[in-house]
C-alpha cells in the first residue's frame, strides 16, 4: 500500500466508478439514528398535555422539567460519544444508541410515576446524545469528497423525518379527541390512560430495524487507519471506490496522523493549532441552536392554541409545520454539495434575521392570524435548508482525523448546552422584553451569526477531509 501519497492532492474517482448504492445504503443505515433523534426529541410535545394530566404536574417548574430534563442525557451521551468513540469506534456506540433508544422508549410508555418517567427521559437523552455525535460522524468518514454534504445531509432529512412521523402520530393517536373534553375526562379516558404511552413506545419500532441494520454497516476506515488496521480499511474504502481510492485514501489518511496509536484525550484539543477550528465548530454548534428556531418548534402549540384550536387539531397544524421542514430540507440536500455550504449558512442567517425582523414587528403593532403563521412557516423553511442541515456538515468535516471524535463530542455538547438556555431563557426573555423585543434580539444574534460565517468560514465542499485538516489545522 503506498503512503506516500501528497496529502494535499485530491483522492481521485477511480476509473469504474464510485459504488454509490453501498455508500448511499450504509449511510441510511446509520441516518436512522438521526430519525430517532428526530422522533425522541420531539415526542414529548404531543404527549405532554395528557402525561401531565396523568402524572398531575399542575406546577410550572415540574411541566418544564419533564420537557427539559432529556438534555442532561443529551450532554452524557455526547461526552461518553467523545470519550470513547476514538477509541472503540463508530459502530459500537452506534449500536449501542439504537438499543437504548428501544429500552428507554418502552420505560417511558410503561413509567408507573413521574420519577421514573423522568429517569427513562434522561436515558433516552444520552441516546440522542449519542446518535447525534456519531451519525453525522460516521457518515462523514465513509463518504467521498464530492457527496459528503449531500450525504451529512441525509441525517438532517432523517431527523426531520423523525419530527413529522412524531407529529403525524400524535395526532393520529388524539384525532378522535372529542371537542370540548374536560380534563377529568381526559385522565380517565384512553387518551389519558394509554394513548400517550403508545407515542413514546412506537419508537422501540425505528430503535429495532436500526440494531438490525448497523450488523451489516462496516466500521468507520479512518477509524480503522488510526488503529493500525490498514488491511481492514482498505477492504472498506475499496468497496467505496476501487483499489485506487482506497490506496491514495489510506495514503492521505495516514499523512494526517501521527504514528502512535495512543489513548485519545481531551487535552489534545488544547494545541494551540486546533484552537481555530475548534473555535469555529463550537460557534457555529452554539449558533445553531441561539438563531431561535428552536422557540418556534417549541412554542408552535401555543401559537396555535392561541388561535382557538382544540388539541386534536393543535397537533394536526404542527404535523403541518413539520411538513414544511421535511420539503425545505429536500432544498438543502440538492443544493449542499453544487451552492456550497458557506452560502447557504450566509443565507439562513439573513434569511432569519429578516424574518425575526418582521415578526418582531408584528408582535409589536398587534399583528395576528395568517401574517405570523406565513412568518413562522417561512422561518422553518429558511432554517431547514440551510443552517439546519449544513452545520451539521460542517462540524463533521473540520476536525482532524485523529481527534474528530473528540472535537466533535466538545461541539455537539455546545450545541445541546445553547439549546438548553435557548429554552430555559425565552420565558425570561419574553417577560422582560416582550415577545417583539426577544424575536428582535434573536435577529441581531443572526446578524452577528451572518458577520462570523462571513469572515470565518472557508467553503469546504469538494475537499476530502484531509485536504480540510492541511488546510485548517497544518
Amino acid at each position: 500500500m503506498n503512503a506516500n501519497v501528497p496529502a494535499g492532492s485530491a483522492v481521485p474517482a477511480p476509473k469504474t466508478g464510485y459504488n454509490l448504492a453501498y455508500v448511499w445504503c450504509i449511510s441510511i443505515v446509520v441516518a436512522l439514528g438521526g430519525l430517532l433523534f428526530g422522533y425522541d426529541w420531539v415526542v414529548i410535545g404531543g404527549a405532554k398535555p395528557f402525561f401531565e394530566r396523568y402524572f398531575q404536574l399542575d406546577n410550572p417548574a415540574l411541566s418544564g422539567w419533564a420537557n427539559s430534563c432529556a438534555l442532561i442525557g443529551c450532554l452524557v451521551g455526547v461526552m461518553v460519544a467523545g470519550m470513547l468513540s476514538d477509541r472503540f469506534g463508530r459502530k459500537r456506540l452506534l449500536m449501542t444508541a439504537a438499543l437504548t433508544f428501544a429500552i428507554t422508549s418502552i420505560g417511558n410508555a410503561l413509567a408507573p410515576n413521574f420519577t421514573l418517567f423522568i429517569i427513562w427521559r434522561m436515558l433516552g437523552g444520552v441516546a440522542i446524545g449519542l446518535a447525534s455525535n456519531l451519525s453525522p460522524l460516521y457518515i462523514a468518514e465513509v463518504a467521498p469528497a464530492h457527496l459528503r454534504g449531500r450525504l451529512v445531509s441525509v441525517n438532517q432529512l432523517t431527523i426531520v423525518i423523525g419530527i413529522l412521523l412524531a407529529q403525524f402520530i400524535n395526532w393520529f393517536l388524539v384525532r378522535n379527541l372529542p371537542e370540548g373534553a374536560t380534563n377529568e375526562w381526559i385522565v380517565n379516558s384512553w387518551f389519558g390512560q394509554q394513548g400517550w404511552r403508545w407515542m413514546f413506545g412506537l419508537t422501540a419500532v425505528p430503535s429495532v430495524l436500526f440494531i438490525i441494520g448497523m450488523f451489516f454497516v462496516p466500521e468507520s476506515p479512518r477509524w480503522l487507519v488510526t488503529k493500525g488496521r490498514v488491511d481492514d480499511a482498505a477492504k472498506i474504502l475499496g468497496k467505496i471506490g476501487g483499489a485506487a481510492y482506497a490506496q491514495t485514501a489510506i495514503g492521505e489518511i495516514n499523512q494526517t496522523i501521527t504514528t502512535t496509536r495512543e489513548k485519545i484525550n481531551f487535552r489534545e484539543l488544547l494545541d494551540p493549532r486546533l484552537r481555530g477550528v475548534l473555535i469555529l465548530g463550537i460557534t457555529l454548534a452554539v449558533f445553531q441552536q441561539w438563531c431561535g428556531i428552536n422557540v418556534i418548534f417549541n412554542y408552535a402549540e401555543d401559537i396555535f392554541s392561541a388561535a382557538g384550536y382544540d388539541i386534536s387539531t393543535v397537533l394536526k397544524n404542527i404535523a403541518w409545520t413539520g411538513s414544511v421542514n421535511l420539503a425545505f430540507t429536500f432544498v438543502a440536500l440538492g443544493t449542499v454539495d453544487k451552492g456550497g455550504r458557506r452560502p447557504l449558512m450566509l443565507f439562513g442567517a439573513a434569511g432569519l434575521a429578516l424574518i425575526y425582523t418582521a415578526m418582531g414587528f408584528c408582535y409589536f403593532t398587534g399583528v395576528q392570524g395568517w401574517p405570523m403563521l406565513l412568518l413562522v412557516l417561512a422561518a422553518i423553511g429558511c432554517y431547514a435548508m440551510s443552517l439546519g442541515p449544513v452545520t451539521w456538515v460542517v462540524i463533521s468535516e473540520v476536525f482532524p482525523n485523529r481527534i474528530r471524535g473528540a472535537a466533535m463530542a466538545v461541539a455537539v455538547a455546545a450545541l445541546w448546552g445553547a439549546c438548553f438556555v435557548l429554552t430555559y431563557t425565552f420565558p425570561l426573555l419574553n417577560n422582560a422584553l416582550g415577545a417583539y423585543g426577544t424575536f428582535w434580539l434573536y435577529a441581531a444574534i443572526c446578524i452577528a451569526g451572518f458577520i462570523f460565517i462571513k469572515i470565518k468560514l472557508p467553503e469546504t465542499k469538494g475537499k476530502t477531509l484531509e485536504q480540510l485538516e492541511k488546510e485548517l489545522v497544518d
